[in-house]
Order: structure tokens, then sequence, then C-alpha cells
């Protein structure tokens, strides 16, 4: 018996076709959510905010990626509290932020200029904590740059948001246009 690196039957020539504009459309629009760790819903009503004020709104897209990095899930990783947006999201939905002073739960919560976020006092001092996270968090913090949009004290434990966030930035690897064609269908 032979075995061949392929299955039985008789072969056929497979032609090589280029994507479609649909699914080009769709890889970008899956990049983003993804990028951001979003549900389906949540990138889609974020997206369709934007498309309804894109008469009013100079560049759509620098909007979409305002509001998208505006996040607390995103602040909180831009800031370095954090090694990934998953990470980010989990911390700030079991409250260990506080902006301006109050708890904050959901990571949909949106910043804005002037807020302050910061370590809730409690979580640092909990015994479940694995030891030397605080320490730990310190010492990555010191060296870790956030955006020009940010500020970040790495002893007091806590950011501030001092500016917007821009598209340069952001540097997301798609092409947002593209994005808005797949939901203005």
């Amino acid at each position: 018996m032979v075995k061949r690196p392929y299955p039985p039957g008789q072969k056929r020539k497979r032609r090589f076709s280029p994507p479609s504009e649909y699914s080009k459309e769709l890889r970008e629009k899956q990049k983003l959510k993804n990028w951001y760790n979003l549900t389906e819903r949540q990138f889609k009503n974020y997206v369709k905010k934007v498309l309804a004020r894109r008469g009013r709104v100079q560049d759509p897209e620098v909007l979409l990626i305002k509001t998208l990095e505006s996040r607390l899930d995103n602040v909180v990783f831009r800031l370095g509290f954090a090694i990934s947006r998953i990470q980010a999201k989990q911390l700030v939905s079991h409250g260990y932020f506080l902006v301006n002073g109050k708890p904050v739960n959901f990571s949909a919560y949106q910043v804005k200029k002037e807020d302050i976020i910061s370590l809730k006092p409690q979580k640092i001092k909990k015994t479940r904590v694995p030891t030397g996270w605080v320490q730990n968090l310190k010492n990555l913090l010191k060296k870790h740059k956030p955006p020009n949009w940010l500020k970040l004290d790495a002893e007091k434990l806590e950011g501030e948001v001092i500016g917007e966030p821009t598209l340069e930035e952001a540097a997301p690897p798609v092409e947002i246009s593209i994005i808005f064609e797949y939901y203005s269908r």
C-alpha cells in the first residue's frame, strides 16, 4: 500500500481567485474588533454611532479610534497596568480601578480629559493578590512609556488622561474606511 499526502479520488486543478470585496471588508472588521477585544454587538454599535454622525464629523475614522481608545479597559492597558487588553478587561470588571476616586467596574466606560485612573487601595492590600505583585507592577511601570495623551505616575499607581487619542498613536493594523463600507451595506 502506498501512502500519499493527498486524499483519494480524481484530482482537479484548483484555481486561485482573489478575495472578494466583501471578504476584504469582513477581514478588516474582524481584525479591529479582535484588536480591541470587543464583541460583535459592541463593535457594531460603535461603528453605527460614528456612521450616524458621519455628515457632522470631519473625519469619522479618527472619531471611531478616539472612541475605542477612550474605553477604560484600553486606557488601563495603555497605562501599563495590564499586559494585554484581555487582562485589562478582567481587572476592570473585577473592580480594581477607580476613576476620579469612584469605583468603576465596566470596561466600556468612556474616560474623558482630566480623568484620573488609579488602583483601588483595598485591592492592592488583598491577600489573594500574589505577593510582590504591586512591587512587580511598580518596577514594570517605571520602564513603561504610555502614549502622549496619557500621563503615568508609577509610584502612586495612577494615570491621568491629559489629551485625546490620535489615529497615529493608536496605529490600528487595519484600513478603517473599509470597515465603514462593510457596515454601510
